[in-house]
């Protein structure tokens, strides 16, 4: 009788002890953290720095790629359905904030927007929703200030030296940092008639070059070029048109923005027209937001309805590998 109470005793607390690990394991929390662009370096380095936050922390991230609307909206009810409580989104079309945010007060999940922040139907930012993203105008800024100091470290003439600035006006992210540039390489004396601008019709490397291609053809006498855009690929298609061109790579600087396309064009045995790039913060972008989503389901600390970043490294042919090794993207 007594063997057969003992059983049971120890039978009732191993049962005990599995339903306090059930109970522990569906209180785990189950954040999203969904993408525009998965293949993008980028986003695989921000991926992998919310992995680093949930592992502190012991919540869950799952990753979802969400290159387009209708799979935003399909991503937000399998997190739903899968107990996430909020989420970050680098969404792939802004204007989408009016239906993400109410899609999400159905759902009841808290929602950070990450790198690119949500538009209004009105076009104005959606400043209630919180955001965590760089100091768009100030990047700008770093970029044109940075090309006139390599330009004079060369000893160039500026008034024979051209700009071309690709533009692309309907995001405000790249109006805010081709405007902060503009706005730099003026307050250093360039002048302002020696500055054209490209509006691209794509944001790609082709995009870029088509746009450059005419500011070339329409300034021939210009004998050294300066290339500003929004991103590495508007900058590299600046590039790519000062070669066909033939200009010479010497006459030619161009400093991208975000680090993570540049790879290639640094790594090249021949010199090319691309000085640099500033790289950005991948790791803080995907651990800092993360953790802020956990710390708001868990703790009930909401987020600050902006956090600008504005770290940026400046690299060039020295030091890419080092930098980029050390952020996980090479």
């Amino acid at each position: 009788m007594m063997k057969r109470l003992l059983n049971l005793a120890l039978t009732f607390l191993f049962s005990a002890g599995l339903l306090v690990g059930s109970a522990h394991a569906a209180d785990k929390v189950k954040i999203g953290f969904l993408v525009k662009q998965p293949e993008e370096p980028w986003f695989q380095a921000e991926w992998r720095f919310a992995d680093k936050a949930a592992k502190e922390k012991g919540f869950e991230v799952l990753k979802i790629a969400a290159p387009d609307g209708e799979r935003v909206l399909a991503a937000m009810d399998s997190l739903a359905a899968n107990g996430a409580k909020g989420f970050v989104i680098c969404t792939p079309d802004v204007r989408l904030g009016p239906a993400i945010m109410a899609k999400a007060k159905v759902l009841d999940l808290k929602v950070v927007a990450v790198d690119d922040r949500l538009v209004a139907s009105d076009g104005s930012f959606m400043a209630d929703v919180p955001y965590l993203g760089i100091d768009a105008h100030a990047l700008g800024q770093t970029q044109g200030t940075l090309l006139i100091k390599e330009a004079q470290k060369r000893g160039w003439n500026l008034t024979e030296t051209g700009i071309i600035v690709n533009t692309f006006d309907e995001l405000d992210t790249a109006h805010q940092r081709t405007s902060g540039s503009v706005e730099a390489v003026i307050a250093a004396g360039f002048p302002t008639a020696n500055i054209y601008y490209a509006p691209n019709h794509t944001t790609d490397i082709p995009g870029s070059f088509d746009a450059s291609n005419i500011v070339l053809t329409q300034h021939p006498d210009k004998k050294t070029w300066l290339v500003i855009g929004m991103n590495d690929t508007a900058v590299l298609g600046g590039i790519r048109a000062t070669e066909g061109a033939g200009i010479k790579v010497a006459n030619v600087i161009g400093i991208g923005i975000n680090g993570t396309d540049v790879t290639n064009e640094l790594e090249k045995k021949e010199v090319t027209g691309l000085y640099g790039s500033l790289l950005l913060s991948p790791d803080i972008h995907g651990y800092k937001t993360a953790m802020m989503v956990y710390d708001w389901i868990a703790n009930g600390i909401e987020p600050p309805k902006f956090t600008p970043i504005k770290d940026v490294t400046l690299i060039t042919r020295e030091n890419f590998k080092q930098k980029l090794t050390e952020l996980g993207l090479l």
